[in-house]
C-alpha cells in the first residue's frame, strides 16, 4: 500500500487495517485520525507517539493476541499470521532451545501472570532464550515497562511492513 492510498481510506477501512497490527484499538484509532501524512517516517512518528498513551490494560489486552514465543499462532485471522511470520525466522530445532523456552514461559507466565512478549523479528532463539531468562530477574515494574517497548517495537515494525515498498 502506498502512503496515498492510506490517506485516502475511510476511517473504517484505515482502523481496520490498523487494527490488527496491535490489538489496541484507541491506538489504531488516534493513528487512522492523524491522517493525512506526509511521509511514511511522519506516520511511524506519530505511530510511537501514540503508543506513550497504553495503559496497563491496552498492555493486557494487546497481549491476549499474542501466542508464547516459540509456540505457533493458531486461527486465520491477519494477528495469527502477522505472528507466525515474525516467529518462522527463529528456526527453532533444537529440543534444549524448545523445552527452554516452554519452561521459561510457564516460569515467566506464573512470575508476571501474562504471556512473555519480544520482538522476535531480527533475533536468534538463542538470544530471545537469554532476554526471558534475564527478564525473569526484573521487577513487576520494570518489566511492565519492558513489555511494552517490546510491543511498541512489535507494532511499529508491523506498521512499516505495511509500506515497506514505499
Amino acid at each position: 500500500m502506498t502512503l496515498e492510498e492510506f490517506n485516502a481510506l475511510s476511517e473504517f477501512e484505515a482502523v481496520a487495517l490498523l487494527r490488527p497490527l496491535v490489538n489496541i484499538p484507541s491506538w489504531a484509532k488516534q493513528v487512522s485520525d492523524a491522517r493525512p501524512y506526509s511521509s511514511t517516517d511522519r506516520l511511524l512518528q506519530c505511530a510511537g507517539a501514540a503508543c506513550q498513551h497504553w495503559r496497563a490494560a491496552d498492555i493486557t489486552q494487546a497481549l491476549s493476541a499474542h501466542p508464547r514465543i516459540g509456540e505457533r499462532a493458531d486461527g486465520s485471522s491477519k494477528e495469527a499470521q502477522l505472528s507466525r511470520g515474525e516467529q518462522a525466522t527463529l528456526n527453532i530445532s533444537h529440543q534444549d532451545i524448545i523445552d527452554a523456552l516452554h519452561e521459561g514461559n510457564l516460569r515467566y507466565e506464573q512470575r508476571f501472570g501474562r504471556v512473555f512478549l519480544i520482538r522476535a523479528k531480527g533475533r536468534s532463539s538463542e538470544e530471545i532464550l537469554g532476554n526471558l531468562q534475564r527478564r525473569l530477574q526484573n521487577s513487576p515494574e520494570t518489566e511492565s515497562q519492558e513489555t511494552a517497548q517490546q510491543l511498541k517495537e512489535i507494532t511499529l515494525l508491523r506498521l512499516k511492513e505495511i509500506f515497506s515498498h514505499d
